[in-house]
């Protein structure tokens, strides 16, 4: 599980967190300055991962909304997605505070991490296979730097296939599916679910329930595994 940065000096700090200024993938780089000419006041950056790093539990999005995690610089918050997943991770216990899509809400997590797959806001929210595969050197080092790690929670195709390929694990081994959990190393579950996006939960492909039953499953776990 160990993975090499194509660059050097673009790795950032330890926990595989990137630069501000990573310019690893080209065509995200210029998305992200046409973003601060647009809107200087927003983050417009790799959005870090938030979380203690005594989690247990590791929660991968796909990547930052253009208002979003772009514009606040902490993933989730800004956006609607942010307001189903903080609320549910406040049900379980995974949250304190009040989530009130600012940075400075302080908002705090509990025994939880939640990261991107790509860490920088793509046009459309569309990254491309490259910049998935380039970024993955990010989420590799994300999880290996967490000693407690768990259980991680893929919120969508995409982290699900990114997060596989981070721990060496062939997709056939572990299928997407909502709801799924696949035991992908010792003393490591994945679990799946459809992304809290405001498309998936508008046309009812996710609803609060369905969401919260994958949770309720993260938390069985981690009560049978202890502190």
């Amino acid at each position: 599980m160990t993975a090499r940065v194509k660059k050097s000096g673009l790795a950032g700090a330890s926990g595989g967190e990137p630069l501000k200024d990573c310019a690893l993938c080209p065509r995200l780089v210029d998305y992200r300055n046409q973003n601060a000419r647009a809107y200087p006041e927003y983050f417009n950056g790799p959005a870090p991962s938030f979380g203690p790093a005594s989690a247990r539990l590791l929660i991968v999005g796909l990547a930052p909304g253009l208002h979003g995690a772009n514009k606040t610089g902490r993933p989730f918050t800004g956006d609607y997605a942010g307001d189903l997943l903080y609320r549910t991770l406040g049900k379980f216990g995974f949250a304190t505070g009040v989530y009130d899509a600012r940075i400075d809400d302080g908002l705090e997590l509990d025994d939880a991490m939640i990261s991107n797959a790509v860490r920088c806001a793509p046009p459309a929210n569309k990254p491309t296979t490259q910049e998935i595969r380039t970024c993955r050197s990010f989420l590799t080092k994300r999880i290996n730097s967490l000693p407690k790690l768990n259980s991680i929670l893929c919120l969508g195709r995409i982290a699900h296939d990114s997060t596989l390929a981070a721990l060496g694990v062939k997709p056939k081994a572990a299928a997407f599916s909502h709801g799924a959990a696949h035991e992908v190393a010792s003393g490591l579950v994945l679990f799946d679910s459809y992304h809290c996006s405001r498309y998936n939960t508008n046309t009812r492909r996710l609803t609060d329930a369905m969401f919260e039953t994958v949770f309720e499953a993260v938390r069985r776990r981690l009560e049978g595994a202890g502190a």
